[in-house]
């Protein structure tokens, strides 16, 4: 089989699209899913995401996405903000798209080449130890340090998404922020299913801009945030110890296409 696929990216967080609305690519192929985004025996990337048609009649069109390893995951904020990019490319949207992921339905607004993604409300933040814990349609742990340039961050982060707290959850991402003044944060994330460091995770710095108001460090509601593989910002409206309106804003760019063998 010849399946055709796109290469997009957002802050370095890098995906395969496929635009599966005849069903090209079966959703049960895990061991096909994980070698296409294998970087030395297949196209590379941190996720594989379907668009595919949608049984809402409000949703232009439906997002599934895929880990590293095969598996179908959470929601994945900076895939989704690619995955809009990708359906204006397909002529599906023009500047405005609703779609339904696996924590619900989305909005999004393009402007040029970003793209605005309104998230999941968020409530249910717990303190862990000296951490916090949220989900932004991914689980969250939210480490702030002042040292987070010299943290190991597979190590450490291996460590949290291991540890007996969560080991029975299904594990959950982590994130390792600095202040760097009142609205700017510099954020390093682990993630579960790619089992490293990746440049950028969308639903884990929404999970910092919200930990961080949450817990005083900024009483910003617009946080700008600075990630290995470029700038996202994140902006919220508080409602007691719940979090609306929240969109996460940032570049989305095609970076390739192509055809590959099955």
């Amino acid at each position: 089989m010849k399946l055709n696929f796109y290469k997009y990216q957002g802050t370095g967080n890098d995906f395969i699209m496929v635009d599966n609305r005849t069903s090209v690519l079966s959703k049960n192929d895990t061991k096909l899913i994980r070698r296409l985004c294998d970087r030395k025996f297949g196209i590379g990337a941190d996720g594989l995401i379907l668009l595919e048609n949608s049984e809402n009649s409000q949703d232009d069109f439906k997002m599934v996405y895929f880990n590293a390893d095969g598996n179908e995951s959470s929601m994945c904020g900076n895939g989704g903000r690619c995955l809009v990019a990708f359906a204006k490319y397909l002529g599906i949207v023009s500047d405005r798209a609703a779609f339904t992921a696996i924590d619900g339905f989305h909005e999004a607004v393009i402007e040029d080449e970003k793209v605005g993604l309104k998230m999941m409300d968020v409530e249910g933040i717990s303190e862990i130890g000296n951490a916090l814990f949220l989900n932004t349609g991914s689980p969250h742990h939210v480490i702030f340090s002042e040292e987070v340039d010299k943290i190991d961050v597979k190590q450490e982060g291996a460590a949290v998404r291991y540890s007996p707290e969560y080991e029975a959850k299904g594990g959950t991402n982590v994130n390792f922020s600095s202040s760097l003044d009142e609205s700017t944060l510099k954020v390093r994330t682990y993630e579960r299913g790619v089992e490293d460091e990746t440049l950028s995770c969308g639903t884990g710095v929404t999970a910092v801009a919200i930990a961080a108001y949450h817990s005083g460090r900024t009483s910003s509601n617009k946080v700008e945030l600075k990630t290995p593989g470029g700038e996202l910002s994140v902006r919220f409206t508080p409602k007691g110890d719940s979090y609306s309106d929240v969109w996460l804003t940032g570049p989305a760019q095609q970076v390739f296409k192509g055809e590959i063998t099955c």
